[in-house]
């Protein structure tokens, strides 16, 4: 058995310790970008579990997908900060965003701006077929993913990028972009590119604090066959992706103690502290029951901006015997 996925806090446990699954030690593996992973999982067939974003997951669905998703969730981020402007587009807020050109890395409605667009449409009248949209690489140029379906909308207006997102963001090229990372000419320090909400941290936590909801980019799914012809097997991987989790949050826990010195981040622990504030004992739940609210407003995005053919229901996404959790 091969399994891959990013080395993350919720996940380093899994690499330095190794893991035994139905009584076989398997090989944990990662990659230099998650569209690696994601690439050789749908194309390569190189893994039997894999963290795959959630938007490719449902795309596969409607395919006739030969994977089940595991409801562990190893990447999530809020994502009011994933929005960026060029400074000359006299974009001030989410109502200039209207008939603009939108850049958007990799495919129309990658997770990241599944999550944007969706916040976006609920709390502030967007839509996105109101723009000209621009799919790209990044920092190099680059075609759209091949390896996944690209549906969206027939009247949402998509086209490829000439040159990297960044550059054309920076030079006015686009007016904005939605990101799952930052751009280089941001970090940088351009002088033409800002957020779209430049203090993003007290939205997203109101956002938290009113909707419950601490968004999914991707989860971990597993081939098919593989949990036909093993029983159990869904529910032991769980346990062992979520082990590995707790046993990250356990170390920052104790690390309270400590102002989290085993960081090099200055006032880490004041934010830890704010964030034991805010969130629940757990706050990076695994399993359906915690993540419900989330999921659902995941899964209403994804169809109401065209990326699913009808409405899925959370049986039709995650393995059956894991809906209890």
């Amino acid at each position: 058995m091969r399994i891959a996925c990013f080395r993350y806090d919720t996940t380093n446990l899994l690499f330095d310790d190794g893991v035994v699954v139905d009584g076989e030690t398997v090989r944990v593996e990662t990659a230099g970008t998650l569209p690696e992973i994601f690439e050789r999982l749908i194309r390569g067939g190189e893994f039997d579990v894999a963290e795959l974003g959630l938007t490719f997951h449902l795309r596969l669905l409607d395919e006739g997908s030969p994977f089940v998703a595991l409801p562990v969730f190893p990447n999530r981020v809020f994502r009011h900060s994933c929005v960026f402007v060029n400074v000359r587009s006299g974009i001030r807020g989410p109502a200039d965003l209207v008939g603009r050109t939108l850049g958007e890395f990799g495919v129309y409605g990658q997770d990241s701006g599944v999550w944007i667009k969706g916040i976006l449409m609920d709390e502030y009248g967007f839509r996105p077929e109101r723009n000209r949209w621009v799919i790209g690489g990044l920092e190099q140029p680059s075609p759209p993913f091949e390896f996944i379906p690209h549906p969206h909308p027939a009247d949402v207006e998509v086209t490829v990028a000439a040159d990297s997102l960044g550059a054309m963001l920076d030079a006015g090229e686009i007016d904005a972009l939605f990101s799952a990372n930052v751009p280089q000419c941001v970090l940088d320090g351009s002088p033409n590119v800002a957020r779209l909400f430049p203090d993003f941290e007290p939205l997203e936590r109101d956002y938290h604090r009113r909707t419950g909801i601490f968004p999914i980019m991707h989860a971990v799914v597993v081939r098919r066959e593989l949990l036909e012809r093993r029983p159990g097997l869904a529910r032991e991987l769980y346990d062992t992706f979520s082990r590995a989790k707790d046993a990250a949050a356990g170390r920052y826990r104790r690390n309270r103690r400590l102002y989290q010195v085993q960081t090099m981040l200055p006032w880490a622990h004041a934010l830890v502290e704010r964030n034991a504030a805010q969130f629940a004992e757990d706050w990076w739940p695994y399993g359906i029951s915690a993540n419900r609210t989330a999921l659902e407003a995941f899964l209403r995005y994804h169809h109401e901006q065209g990326l699913s053919k009808r409405l899925l229901r959370l049986d039709e996404v995650f393995a059956p015997e894991l809906l209890d959790t």
